[in-house]
Order: structure tokens, then sequence, then C-alpha cells
């Protein structure tokens, strides 16, 4: 599938993806001058900003996004540090075929600042989900999940680096799941995995081992 990262920040799921040798063929960005553009320039890959301040209608801002999308003939998209709400028009047209990453274990502590909420929270574990996008602010149906514990005096510096260490682990290999066609978002929003159990707990086996 030809893929499109969308960002809006470092870029380092994006850099993860990359080296990953994950075929993305196009980057969009909602903010100028971000460092996940330095990356797709430095990877000869094709980006575009589309300035949020620019455009602030959120619905002719996400219809210049779909043109581009089209433009470019992208199947499926991969949100990293993208801090917009797709509206339900673009959820509709590439739906299946939009996945995001959070830091938290969703249902927890949606929204902006979910390592923050989890820290202060005092909670023992928190994690990572990857799950696809629907009209929701991450509602999306969940493909999988990383968990990561809250040491003892932890600092939440400490913690950001360990779940920046999972994204980079677990959404590279997700997406290349849903490229090889293991996963799929059913009519319902039920994930269904073309892998049998045994392929399916020997490959989170892989995964979770480090």
């Amino acid at each position: 599938m030809r893929w499109a990262v969308l960002v809006g920040g470092t870029g380092s799921n994006l850099l993860a993806m990359l080296q990953a040798d994950v075929p993305v063929s196009l980057v969009i960005s909602h903010r100028r001058e971000v460092p996940a553009l330095a990356i797709a320039a430095h990877h000869k890959i094709v980006a575009h900003v589309l300035d949020a301040k620019a455009i602030r209608d959120r619905e002719r801002y996400d219809e210049e996004l779909r043109n581009l999308l089209t433009a470019h003939q992208i199947e499926a998209i991969a949100m990293a540090g993208y801090m917009r709400w797709l509206t339900e028009k673009t959820v509709k047209a590439y739906r299946g075929r939009v996945v995001n990453v959070h830091p938290s274990l969703l249902p927890a502590f949606p929204g902006l600042h979910a390592v923050d909420q989890a820290y202060r929270h005092g909670v023992r574990w928190t994690g990572v989900t990857i799950h696809f996008v629907d009209e929701g602010q991450d509602t999306g149906p969940i493909i999988m999940q990383m968990p990561v514990p809250i040491r003892p005096g932890e600092s939440l510096e400490s913690l950001e680096a360990k779940i920046h260490a999972a994204e980079h682990r677990l959404y590279p290999e997700i997406v290349w799941a849903l490229e090889r066609g293991w996963i799929h978002m059913s009519s319902g929003g039920e994930v269904l995995w073309d892998l049998s159990q045994k392929e399916v707990e020997s490959w989170m086996h892989g995964l979770y081992s480090v």
C-alpha cells in the first residue's frame, strides 16, 4: 500500500517507520518548520505543509487534506504527532485504513498530555495503544497495546523516554502487519486478524521480548 504519515512535531515515530522500511510515500504536517519535515527531506519523502493556522475552517482543511491524499494515490494513513481531529468525511473515506498511536493504555487518559496525566495520577502501569481512527477522540477500535511500568520515584522525563521507546517498537510492527494484510477492521468496528491464534501469540512474543 501507499502510506501517508501525518505529523506535527519531532517525527520520531516517522523515523522509526522509515528505519523499519515502511513504504511511506507522503508526509503531511499541520505545522511549519517541525523536525518531522527535515526527516522526510533527508529520506527523500515528498512532504507538504497544510498550515492549520492559515486554514482555520476544519471542513475546508480536511478537504485540502483529502485532495493531497488523492493526488498522491494514498491508500493508508498513519497518524504520528498529528494534533488534529479528522472530520467525518475523511474518516469515512479511509475507514479501516487510518491508524494512530496514543501514549497511554486507552481508554485511560485520552486526549492531550496523556503521559503527564498518568504520571500525575500515580498509576503503576501506563503504556502505548495503536488503534484504528474513528470519528471520536482516541475512541477507535484498539489493535494492540504495550504496557509500560511506572517505577517508584521515577521521573516524568524517564517515563516519557520509555513511552517513546515503546511507540517506536510497536507502531512500525503494527503498520507492517496492516501492510501484509494480517489485520483488518470489520464494518462493525471489530479488529480481525488473518492469522491463527498460535501465529498471533508467536508474533506478540517476539514483539514483547526486549
